[in-house]
């Protein structure tokens, strides 16, 4: 890159900055190879992403275009969710970059929505949100997911049963029962999602979880649990309720 800078008589003179690629570092700190030798789970999200992208611009190379994108968005999350338009407008990311950035998150979440064994057996609150977390923890509104189990706390089916507004979702006793009903299983359990990030159960999800616990001891199906998921957190409302 061409720049000129005045010297102590205040001339200028141009003269070619350098600007290092990620090729030009150290054997040792080049994110792929870093990669071959250590594994992926010893790189930084920079490193990965710079991996994903695999060139930088005329100013950056691609770790540091990588971090700049994440500070920029707000990490993980916030390239997740941003549009594919809006990726192709940074500086020196065009649609094959935007498209692979977009590509790799997908392939993770379709990786945890996979049909999991029935013999998975959930026998603690943290069981059931391993299920849905990676799926759920960064949706942009509100998802229910069900987890119908066997009589051996068994998982038989994960079904998603319908999205809400950004703000919330309106349970319905009636939707979440006939699921195990016509799957004739005994029990389930009830997740979904708080887009802020906040596990925290609000006034309704308490009242709403209040009436479902009364709806279950009529039908004689268990609701186990219900969880709220949030940025890799979770709330068990069965925990926080006490009931039996």
């Amino acid at each position: 890159m061409l720049s000129r800078e005045p010297d102590a008589d205040g001339y200028t003179h141009a003269r070619l900055d350098y600007h290092a690629t990620v090729r030009e570092l150290p054997s040792n700190e080049r994110p792929r190879a870093r990669l071959e030798h250590f594994g992926p789970q010893a790189l930084s999200l920079a490193e990965l992403l710079a991996i994903i992208l695999r060139s930088g611009t005329r100013g950056d190379n691609a770790l540091e275009l990588a971090n700049k994108l994440l500070a920029k968005y707000g990490g993980l999350p916030g390239l997740v969710r941003a549009d594919f338009r809006e990726l192709c407008a940074e500086p020196g990311i065009g649609a094959a970059q935007s498209a692979q950035v977009k590509a790799a998150p997908e392939i993770g979440r379709r990786l945890a929505v996979v049909q999991v064994d029935t013999r998975y057996k959930i026998s603690t609150p943290a069981d059931a949100a391993n299920l849905v977390m990676l799926e759920m923890a960064y949706l942009d509104t509100e998802q229910m997911r069900v987890l119908l189990l066997d009589a051996k706390s068994q998982l038989v089916e994960k079904v998603s049963l319908y999205q809400g507004t950004a703000n919330s979702s309106v349970l319905r006793a009636a939707e979440v029962f006939r699921l195990a009903i016509i799957r004739n299983c005994p029990g389930l359990i009830l997740c979904h999602n708080h887009p802020s990030g906040d596990p925290t159960p609000s006034p309704e999800d308490i009242e709403a979880t209040k009436q479902l616990v009364a709806v279950d001891r009529i039908l004689d199906i268990e609701l186990v649990d219900h969880l709220i998921i949030g940025h890799q957190r979770f709330v068990s409302l069965k925990e926080h309720l006490r009931w039996e």
